[in-house]
């Protein structure tokens, strides 16, 4: 059985904005996480690309990861991940290009395919020409190609970024990516903190298909875990209010700004939107040192994973920073 003590912890954050806060804020206590999951010994620190969410301030992904490369010594940076319809394979090469020279082996480009907005969303970010998820397979082989060493005749390079081979994941909710990771050797991360339906299945996929590559000779697989962890259940129990009011904001169209916990849920949502926010967070560790550790443990059991990605949505940035001081203090 895998042990927690022999697998990599990552942290995976979207820069939340509080209901109290700003941008500024939001994206100086991301700097402030990183460094802090940097001392605890933690692999990698990854952000997401989302728009148009007054709750989120990754959107400029590739800039943020600048900033936190900069203000960190040792810890991966990278992104988890690039929405790949949104772009031009060259200008997200260019950008990562660019990056890995400023701060070499320490970057990560995370590939997601799906777009991670909505339409109007889209149409502004490429104007006339809208990515789609299914130019995804394609997309990705040009960007490899960009990033890859330089080829008699090849008429576009990515300066920088030919020849850097910043490492490539692909991520994804359902199994689409997991097939499409497989084939390609490449390392595939699950998105199971907020999607964690087709976990198993998608593992499943990935592990039967994968193909050696120059990249990776096995399969690796990291998943998302929502990290909700205090120094006891009660703490952690009310701590969460605060996820799950996010959640819940999420399923009604609602703003994302992050909101203080509540003493209880009861009188803000329905049944059925209960149910929705668990089904969401199925995947969720929730309480106190101990829970945490049991929870990990059948996590671990159940899937074999290689890595963990951390998310914590806590509203006091202290509650974050303790949150991954517990899970640290688990290995």
């Amino acid at each position: 059985m895998t042990r927690l003590s022999d697998i990599r912890f990552s942290t995976l954050d979207l820069a939340p904005i509080r209901d109290d806060g700003n941008p500024a804020q939001a994206l100086h206590a991301s700097l402030a996480l990183a460094q802090h999951v940097e001392r605890l010994g933690f692999e990698r620190f990854w952000v997401a690309e989302h728009h148009n969410m007054d709750g989120i301030a990754s959107s400029a992904t590739a800039v943020l990861i600048g900033y936190l490369a900069g203000g960190t010594s040792r810890i991966r940076v990278g992104a988890g991940g690039v929405m790949l319809p949104n772009h031009s394979p060259l200008v997200i090469a260019e950008q990562f290009g660019t990056l890995e020279a400023l701060y070499p082996g320490r970057i990560d480009l995370g590939l997601g395919r799906a777009p991670g907005a909505d339409q109007f969303t889209a149409r502004a970010l490429r104007r006339d020409r809208l990515g789609s998820a299914e130019d995804f397979p394609s997309d990705v082989e040009e960007l490899e190609f960009l990033l890859g060493p330089r080829q008699e005749g090849q008429r576009v390079i990515a300066m920088p970024g030919v020849d850097s081979r910043v490492p490539i994941w692909l991520l994804g909710s359902s199994l689409f990516s997991a097939q499409l990771a497989a084939a390609k050797g490449l390392p595939y991360a699950f998105a199971s903190h907020f999607a964690p339906r087709y976990v198993h299945e998608a593992i499943r996929l990935y592990r039967e298909n994968f193909k050696p590559s120059a990249v990776l000779d096995k399969p690796y697989v990291m998943l998302g875990v929502p990290l909700l962890a205090a120094d006891s259940d009660e703490r952690a129990e009310y701590l969460a209010t605060s996820v799950f009011q996010r959640i819940l904001a999420l399923i009604r169209g609602q703003s994302l700004v992050m909101r203080p916990p509540v003493r209880s849920m009861k009188d803000l949502w329905l049944p059925h939107e209960q149910e929705a926010v668990g089904s969401f967070l199925g995947m969720a560790v929730i309480g106190g040192p101990e829970k945490v550790r049991a929870r990990l443990e059948v996590i671990l059991e159940q899937t074999g994973a290689d890595e963990l990605i951390f998310t914590c949505d806590f509203y006091d940035p202290a509650d974050r920073h303790r949150s991954f001081e517990i899970a640290a203090g688990l290995r």
